[in-house]
Formats: C-alpha cells, structure tokens, sequence
C-alpha cells in the first residue's frame, strides 16, 4: 500500500489536482477554485484542448497539466483529486488514486459495473481514504430539510416513492458537439477506450460516450442515481434494492446509441415500492414524491412541499347512495351532526413549502468534500453509499437489457434473474 499523503489540518489549504475538464469536470473546477483555501495545482486529460481550458479557468497559464494521471497521483503536494472522467474510467482512477495516497472527489455513478463498486469501496476502506461520489444534492439544504421532516414523522412511515425527470433537447439526450479539432492528434484514443472494445477514432463517441453502454450507464447513471441518491439520503436508507423492473426503449434518439431514451423502472426497497421514470423525448419537471399515510413529501430543484392529509372523510359516504332514501336521509344526518366543524372553526390548508438554494449547485458538495479532507470526518455520500446508488442503476439496466426483473444477490455480491 502507497504511504497515505499527509493529513491537512483544518486552518491549512487544500492543494487539488482535478483529472477530467469535460463538460462536467469544466464546471466542477470554477466551482472549487473560488472555495475558501482550495487551490488547484495540477489538471489531467487525454484531450489537449482541456489543457489549455484548465489554465484559462484557474487564470494560470503555468498550471502543469498532462495527459498522464499518474504523474499527478505521485505528487506529495497534493492533497486530493476531483475526478469527471467518463464512468467507464471511474473504477481505474478511484482506486488508483486511493492506493496512492489521495483522498478523491468522484463524479457519478460510482461505477461501470457492480464488481468494480466494491472494488472501489475496498479501496477507499484498505488506504483509509475519504471517496466522496458527486450526487451534489446529498449536501444540499433542502435535502437536509427533506431528511429532517422525514425523520420528524411529518408524512408518517413512508409508503411509496415516485422519482421523475423528463428532458426534451438535443443536448438534454447527449447530441454534444464534439470539439472541432477532435483527432488522434489531440486526444489520445487508444488510452481514452481504457478496456472498451478498440475501434477507430471517433469523434462522436469521444463527446457522446453516455449514449453507449461500453462507456457510460444512460439515463440510469446519468440522471437516476441522482434521484436516487437524494431519495437514500432524505429516507436515511444505505442498501441497494431487493429488485428491479423495468420497460423502456429507443423512441426518438436513433442515432447509433445502444441506451435507451425513455426508461421505466419499478424497484422494491426491503418492501417499499420506489417506482423511476425518465425520458430524454419529453420535458417534465424533476420530481421526488415521498408518500406516507399523513401526508406528501413532494421534492424539487429549488423547493419542498409537504403536503399533509388527515385521512379522514370529508363529507357522507357516497356508499350511502346504495340505502333506501329514510335510511341515506338518516345516514347523513347523523354524520354531519358528528363530523361538521362549529361555525367558525373550519379547517384550512395548510401545504406548507419551503424554497431554497438549488440542489443541484456543486459548491456546497465540493465544500462538504474539502472539510472533510481536512478533518478526517466521514461524508454522507462515502464509498458505500454511492457504491448503492449504483448498484441500484446497474440493476435498471440490466433488468431492462435481459427484458426481466432482476434481483440483487447481497452474499454474491451480483446480479441474478
């Protein structure tokens, strides 16, 4: 095992080396360069252009970049790494960068495949590193409100979760423009495939690579871990569900991709039916809908609203429509005569929301990542968190790939049918 890099006390800053300055990766790096005490002092990438951009962002035409990882890995001035690498590069780099040493900040899903997560949380646990996977809203305030209400009985024991996302746009459905001096001269091919199957350069796939499964994990690693990763959090669950099934297809993107536009997915959570819907040909409202015998739970963006519900009637049975006309008159006499409120004291609604900072802001998630660098205290969204939230997407697929439920196997560490 690599000699683990120094652990920074609070008052001290964090020197980072960012690997990845894609589309992801160029908004994460802004993001922590203008957090208190953190700097950026290295960037990593196969592709040239990404060199230049990682200057033109930290505003330092000396940042030493490379299209190596590891020369950034075996830096001692280096605290911990931001990573926004296309998922089938997650495992490789987590796992390397904990065996050197460095604490790392990971975008999602946390893996490609089901073995490579426990193979990334193993290593994360063998080096005693801090892995923090970015579901940013997991260090969102409305997540922690969402979280709090739950737990304070506002909706009673939950019944039922509904989580929805729909896009309707070109680059909602990855149709990305690929860079235009995109070649084998500028981005380094044949390392970018990792252990992909070797086919020629190709432009598309470099900028597109979540439309295929031999690189990325649709809109199940895309878009669902996220609510997903809200949803454990807000339950304060940390498990991968009992079972996946889902129903989907290719509707309008037919152009090449082999993941589907539209995914469906019902899972069963140790009972709980957690139902997923998400397509890239219709534009709907992101949406987590937590049900529960008092009340709605409904989760967005920027808002939530709870909605609380008595369970009681309000009003005669429509049942007493089937009672001879004496009895139905009597019937209803006697519950109004039980149930109508005094004269004056009748109920109002009382939905009540909150609105707050946007979840899906990176800074707060990327503070959380720093603090703990520093402290040594664990995240929410370590290793085995995030390794869960995966499983539960690699599940979606393969469910809706075989074209049947699938179930995890927790002793076996896999997937069966």
């Amino acid at each position: 095992m690599a000699q683990a890099s120094k652990s920074a006390s609070p008052n001290d800053r964090i020197q980072f080396a960012i690997i990845g300055i894609g589309m992801q990766g160029s908004g994460l790096l802004p993001n922590a360069i203008s957090l208190p005490g953190a700097t950026c002092v290295a960037a990593a990438d196969l592709y040239e252009g990404r060199h230049t951009l990682a200057k033109q962002i930290t505003g330092n035409p000396n940042l030493p970049t490379t299209r190596h990882y590891q020369e950034v890995l075996d830096r001692k001035d280096i605290d911990c790494i931001i990573a926004a690498v296309p998922d089938h590069w997650h495992m490789r780099v987590v796992v390397d960068a904990c065996n050197a040493g460095k604490d790392i900040y990971c975008e999602k899903p946390m893996s490609h495949t089901i073995p490579q997560g426990f193979e990334m949380a193993h290593a994360a646990e063998r080096n005693n590193r801090i892995v923090q996977i970015g579901s940013q809203r997991v260090s969102s305030v409305l997540c922690r409100k969402a979280r709090e209400m739950y737990h304070d009985g506002v909706i009673g024991d939950i019944e039922m979760v509904e989580l929805s996302l729909g896009r309707n746009s070109p680059t909602g459905a990855w149709e990305y423009p690929p860079p235009f001096d995109a070649s084998p001269e500028t981005i380094d091919w044949d390392t970018w495939l990792n252990d992909a199957p070797k086919i020629p350069f190709d432009k598309y796939r470099f900028a597109r690579w979540r439309c295929w499964r031999e690189y990325g994990t649709g809109v199940a690693g895309d878009l669902m871990v996220h609510l997903l990763s809200g949803m454990l959090y807000t339950l304060g669950w940390n498990e991968p569900p009992r079972s996946a099934s889902a129903l989907g297809g290719i509707f309008r993107w037919k152009d090449g991709r082999n993941m589907p536009d539209l995914h469906t997915v019902l899972f069963d959570y140790h009972g709980i039916p957690v139902y997923v819907r998400l397509s890239l040909a219709g534009e709907t409202p992101e949406l987590a809908r937590f049900i529960g015998p008092k009340g709605i739970l409904d989760t967005s963006g920027t808002y939530i609203r709870y909605t609380p519900q008595t369970g009681a009637d309000d009003g005669p049975s429509y049942y007493a429509s089937s009672f001879p006309r004496e009895m139905r008159d009597q019937y209803r006499e006697q519950w109004h005569r039980e149930h109508d409120p005094v004269p004056g004291h009748e109920p109002t609604a009382d939905d009540t929301t909150y609105e707050g900072h946007d979840w899906d802001d990176v800074k707060p998630h990327l503070w959380t990542f720093f603090q703990s660098v520093k402290s040594r205290q664990p995240v929410a969204e370590d290793a085995v968190f995030g390794n869960h939230a995966a499983i539960a997407c690699h599940m979606a697929n393969e469910s809706y790939f075989r074209k049947q439920t699938v179930y995890f196997d927790a002793e076996a560490k896999s997937i069966k049918a």
